[in-house]
């Protein structure tokens, strides 16, 4: 008796299939850092410290973001942080 026609095999298919929605699933759920540029790192950060989330220490140059205890000499790198730190908190409250 012969065996199934290999060409009616979909299984590898199916599984490259899912591969591609899990990885679509866990981009839709990083956050997008790539559009943080100077200005925009610069106004979040001066909203932050409007709110009292970031406080600036003059003296050490740097900026500490008050709920995790990090100090950041850079806008830029304070101002992605910040949003990946908010989304991990958000991630956090949907599993709950």
């Amino acid at each position: 008796m012969p065996g199934p026609d290999p060409h009616d095999d979909t299984s590898s298919d199916y599984e490259q299939f899912e591969k591609e929605q899990l990885a679509q699933d866990r981009d839709a759920a990083r956050v997008d850092t790539a559009d943080v540029n100077d200005t925009t790192a610069r106004s979040l950060v001066d909203d932050l410290i409007d709110a009292d989330v970031v406080t600036p220490v003059s003296e050490d140059r740097v900026l500490v973001h008050e709920p995790s205890g990090n100090a950041f000499d850079s806008t830029t790198q304070l101002a992605v942080f910040h949003r990946g730190w908010t989304a991990g908190r958000d991630a956090d409250g949907e599993a709950e």
